[in-house]
């Protein structure tokens, strides 16, 4: 009897054994549909920036040349020789590098103070911060800071974007030190380290992709600020973003030198996250696997 149920029992699985691929392959399709449309959504743009900064200003409006066009380096010329573009670079990598610096200092050791004694009610003030809009504190901060004489300075674009990078380096570090298990300080306690002396030599070491993580998204956001750095900084102090607004005139926009200025901006950031992918993911993920 078992003999004759063993073919039927085959013959009625065997269309579940096929379906499960099928759904498999639909999914993938899927997935892969997806992957496609969202890197083009990203890629394209960047690339016909890149395309344009090589071309002239007739050339970008001449549909016809959007892929077939003779490539020039007038654009990057005018930019790099014209314009003290360089002098810009410099103001922008002094401003982002100290702000991301100062930030970690403070934020790193305040996150871990919020992560291991559940300061909850600091956490929330620090994440009010982070959701107020800053243009809606350009005004009063603009009347404070020039009635403080430091309206044009780097000093004003420091303070200014460490109100936003602070809350970022804060909860970045708090979902790494709540992955890292209490466990470590008490044996670290044991061993006769103090308090201070077990974060310094055992949880900094370890939380090395962390900082990392807070600081390469720091730097960015400071790197590509535009709105404090319009209102807040000087002729001397102006950074790429807004070096990047003066090629829009009233009477005429310089598209091809505004590509290349663009290019140049981007390049810095595109290298510093191809290398620092891997900090990036392992921060950002660190806090999902706990408990």
């Amino acid at each position: 009897m078992s003999a004759t149920m063993t073919p039927k029992n085959s013959e009625r699985s065997a269309p579940v054994k096929h379906r499960r691929p099928a759904r498999l392959k639909a999914y993938s399709a899927f997935r892969g549909t997806m992957i496609v449309l969202v890197v083009l959504a990203f890629l394209v743009p960047l690339a016909w920036m890149v395309m344009a900064s090589f071309k002239t200003n007739v050339d970008i409006h001449d549909t016809s040349k959007s892929f077939l066009f003779t490539p020039i380096l007038d654009n990057y010329s005018h930019v790099l020789g014209n314009d003290n573009y360089l002098g810009f670079v410099w103001n922008s990598f002094w401003v982002a590098f100290c702000s991301t610096g100062i930030s970690l200092l403070i934020g790193v050791p305040a996150a871990y103070s919020m992560s291991r004694f559940n300061m909850q009610k600091s956490a929330l003030l620090v994440l009010l911060a982070r959701i107020i809009p800053g243009v809606s504190l350009l005004v009063p901060w603009y009347y404070v800071f020039a009635n403080l004489g430091w309206v044009g300075g780097y000093g004003v674009l420091i303070v200014s974007h460490m109100f936003i990078l602070i809350p970022i380096s804060v909860y970045i570090m708090m979902s790494f030190f709540d992955s890292m298990p209490i466990e470590l300080e008490e044996a670290s306690l044991v061993d006769g380290l103090t308090p201070i002396g077990a974060f310094l030599r055992i949880l900094l070491p370890l939380s090395v992709p962390g900082i990392a993580t807070a600081g390469i998204l720091s730097f960015i956001f400071s790197w590509n600020n535009f709105m404090f750095a319009l209102v807040l900084s000087g002729a001397n102090t102006k950074t790429l973003p807004v070096a990047v607004f003066d090629f829009v005139s009233y009477a005429s926009i310089d598209w091809g030198a505004i590509m290349a200025a663009a290019c140049i901006m981007t390049l810095p950031i595109i290298v510093i996250a191809l290398f620092a992918q891997k900090y990036i993911v392992s921060g950002l993920t660190a806090g999902a696997t706990k408990g």
